[in-house]
């Protein structure tokens, strides 16, 4: 096809899958194996505003997954796919390229020995999600057309070594998936400062009252939604309600707070960098883009009470911080400032969690003691994807609390589909991280600007992926399928931004 067709057909589809991603971040933040526990909405309100079952987002996934193929070997045809060849080539990439496909093979391997097959099916298809975004991202939004070129997002006349980005569609992609995160932040602030105050007020007042302000039809819905419980023929306010209002922690439209944070580190570096780069804006106008979006990521990270996320947040930005041309005195300055502040309001935030023992650091210590222990028992293929559940719950001591996830996405690998499944995960993820940030680190910020946009990406995605350590994200549609997008784009452009000699087209 002529170059402008292929610009056109690649810059629908990125606006279109951007848009779906969005839906995710409305829709699907929810982990694949609650599946079941998820009902389909039967009014329109319940559609409008509760999480949809997350196996419709395979069936809005499948087409787009589809037409990005045809974009791939059809559309971009043998042009693209000998560019992509020699660049890979050139960079000694290949393992790439077959790293995700060995693991997602392994994970079906796997599947044919899981002790869970309704959590396995699901999970495959999270899998394939992650997989087909990240090859749809590398070879289709984020590869170079001829034409323009992009930086930061804008649309420039030529090539100039070292700086511009071949012209792609990865721009159109982040319309949709900005709007669904500023939207999800939206909602976080929307949750702290009225919703769970109104709610927890409305609970405890209508307890105390016997439930007698309120409509008999509202006081129904409540039950049905758990927000009042039966006990001894008694009428009450859910406690475990009660107690997650009062303290206030957010999740906007994700399944959990730490969900939130880990939205905010993959996305936040990304928005910061085209509201410091919007020079089209006027300045007072610019202005207020860079305040509100400082405000809703600092406001949605703070308030989701993730401690993991505030310090990989603090470590994020040491690392941006010694990318600056800035004396090496001033660096050490602002480094001590941001070291001192940043745990400063750490230790004041989250006082009385270590008051309190630090419960959830040694849950999820014993989590990832069952990940090994269940690897351990099966090194070759795990007890099947997404199973984590079934082997914990046989592990566990009794007063233990149970989970479905082993909060490390790593460790799950390694329990679920044995210890090929874990290397082939981890090796993919690391080194690609380590390829791109080697391309990355060779830009510098310049003092005063914004830094490039694949920088911005790479930081994202490498607090994201740092994150997982401690969570469950790769079950997330939401989280993971547009970070496996950015990380495939950012391969791409990451590639692209370096190469002193643009490809042709």
């Amino acid at each position: 096809m002529k170059p402008k067709k292929i610009c056109a057909a690649t810059e629908i589809y990125a606006l279109a899958f951007g848009m779906f991603l969005g839906l995710a971040f409305w829709k699907f933040g929810d982990p694949v194996i609650l599946d079941h526990k998820i009902n389909p909405p039967s009014t329109l309100s319940e559609f409008w505003n509760d999480a949809w079952p997350t196996h419709w987002a395979n069936w809005v996934f499948l087409p787009l997954a589809l037409v990005g193929a045809l974009l791939i070997f059809k559309v971009v045809g043998a042009p693209l796919r000998r560019r992509t060849a020699t660049q890979q080539r050139r960079h000694h990439q290949t393992w790439l390229w077959l790293l995700p496909l060995l693991w997602f093979g392994w994970q079906i391997f796997s599947a044919t020995k899981t002790v869970d097959p309704d959590l396995t099916a699901a999970t495959l298809w999270q899998f394939f999600g992650c997989v087909a975004c990240y090859f749809l991202g590398a070879l289709v939004i984020g590869a170079p057309a001829s034409g323009p070129t992009w930086r930061n997002g804008a649309q420039h006349a030529g090539p100039e070594a070292g700086a511009p980005l071949p012209r792609n569609a990865f721009p159109f992609l982040l319309i949709g998936i900005l709007a669904a995160f500023a939207f999800c932040l939206v909602r976080a602030v929307d949750q702290r400062l009225v919703e769970f105050p109104q709610s927890h007020r409305m609970l405890v007042e209508g307890e105390r009252n016997g439930w007698t302000n309120m409509p008999p039809a509202m006081l129904l819905e409540m039950k049905r939604e758990n927000a009042v419980i039966t006990t001894n023929g008694v009428d009450m306010a859910n406690p475990v309600l009660l107690k997650k209002f009062a303290q206030g922690r957010v999740m906007g439209t994700l399944v959990y707070p730490n969900a939130l944070a880990g939205a905010v580190l993959l996305l936040l570096p990304l928005a910061l960098t085209l509201a410091f780069g919007a020079k089209k804006l006027r300045p007072a106008i610019r202005a207020m883009v860079v305040v509100l979006t400082c405000f809703l990521g600092g406001a949605g990270l703070f308030w989701s009470g993730s401690k993991l996320g505030w310090l990989i947040a603090i470590a994020l930005g040491v690392l941006c911080l010694f990318r600056l041309k800035r004396p090496a005195k001033l660096k050490i300055a602002a480094l001590a400032a941001i070291m001192i502040l940043g745990l400063g309001i750490f230790a004041v935030r989250f006082q009385n969690y270590f008051a309190a023992g630090a419960t959830s650091a040694g849950a999820r210590l014993d989590y990832w003691s069952a990940a090994v222990q269940t690897t351990v028992k099966n090194p070759l293929v795990g007890s099947g994807p997404g199973t984590f559940k079934n082997s914990y719950e046989r592990i566990k001591s009794p007063e233990a609390e149970m989970t479905r996830l082993a909060h490390n996405d790593y460790l799950e690998q390694f329990s679920d589909s044995g210890i090929p499944g874990g290397i082939f995960y981890s090796a993919w993820i690391v080194l690609t991280l380590v390829s791109i940030g080697r391309k990355i680190w060779k830009s510098e910020i310049h003092a005063g600007g914004p830094p490039t946009l694949p920088f911005a990406i790479f930081i994202g995605l490498l607090g994201w992926f740092v994150q997982g350590i401690g969570e469950f994200s790769l079950y997330i549609p939401a989280l993971a399928w547009t970070a496996f997008t950015l990380l495939g784009c950012s391969l791409a452009l990451a590639g692209n931004q370096f190469d002193k000699k643009p490809a042709a087209g």
